[in-house]
């Protein structure tokens, strides 16, 4: 009776626990997904609306999908939006190339000196970003390089952090499978190609994913390096809808353009989660 009366109460626990544990998740979850809300629902108000609330509401009973067309057509987001496809796509391309012979020359490769050049490699993570851009412009425009895509690609063609992250991942795999390889004659770039890179594929694709996103978001550096609105980004279209599309007053057209540029990044990430999760996890995992 006592062991009954114990597993009982041990169950009830259990439930309590989760039940607890569900709340907490639901309310972390309003609270993460109530901006993406707030944003999709001040889209679909009309201008007029939307600046008659004195309080701001929750739901709209007039919807209108006008907002959208005139991001469209007020300012060219259709243009904004192809250049930004260009952009990312290139340049995530162009860096995987490099990050993935440098993950493999840290990872494999004896040469002399390779922990230390690596070592400065990693100091690299220490400089902000932003203490380089000055020098990064200076040079892009000696190359006359601006108002070019070159110009826009080439400061993002590497990064110290995926370089890293790919030589933990590779480095995992075991020194075996490259002895035998070496064995039997196999040449190192095609022991890369044919064994480590398919191992490796979650951490890739989270890579791909992640520099695809940050490419996506990329604002400061488009801002400075382009004045010539054929190669301005979404980033670009969202600032000249704000300053000159339709004034500084008018939200729900930037909300309904901050939409539009969103669904790319939201479907991509729903459909590649579990191999961004996987490849995260793997690539902080050693031994």
């Amino acid at each position: 009776m006592d062991y009954e009366k114990e597993s009982l109460r041990a169950k009830r626990r259990g439930r309590v626990r989760r039940v607890i544990t569900y709340v907490l998740l639901s309310i972390w979850a309003l609270i993460v997904l109530f901006p993406f809300y707030w944003m999709l629902l001040t889209s679909v108000k009309s201008y007029s609306a939307y600046n008659a609330e004195y309080i701001p509401s929750f739901f709209t009973l007039s919807p209108t999908l006008q907002n959208y067309v005139d991001a469209f057509t007020t300012v060219n987001l259709a243009r904004y939006f192809a250049n930004t496809v260009i952009f990312a796509l290139a340049t995530t391309a162009i860096m995987m190339v490099v990050i993935i012979f440098a993950a493999y020359a840290f990872a494999r490769l004896d040469f002399p000196g390779r922990d230390l050049v690596f070592g400065l490699f990693l100091s690299l993570m220490m400089i902000p970003a932003e203490l380089v851009v000055i020098t990064n412009f200076v040079t892009i425009t000696n190359w006359g390089m601006r108002n070019t895509f070159w110009g826009l690609i080439l400061p993002s063609v590497t990064s110290v952090f995926y370089i890293y992250l790919l030589k933990e991942n590779f480095e995992q795999i075991p020194e075996e499978l490259y002895k035998a390889a070496k064995v039997d004659g196999t040449s190192d770039l095609k022991y890369l190609f044919k064994v480590m890179l398919p191992i490796s594929q979650p951490t890739v694709v989270t890579i791909v994913i992640l520099k695809v996103i940050e490419c996506w978001n990329s604002y400061v550096w488009p801002r400075l390096i382009t004045d010539d609105e054929a190669y301005f980004l979404v980033s670009n279209g969202i600032q000249e809808i704000r300053e000159n599309g339709f004034g500084r007053e008018n939200i729900p057209a930037m909300m309904a353009a901050v939409v539009v540029i969103s669904v790319p990044l939201i479907v991509l990430f729903l459909i590649f989660r579990k191999k961004i999760m996987a490849g995260v996890s793997r690539g902080g995992t050693k031994g």
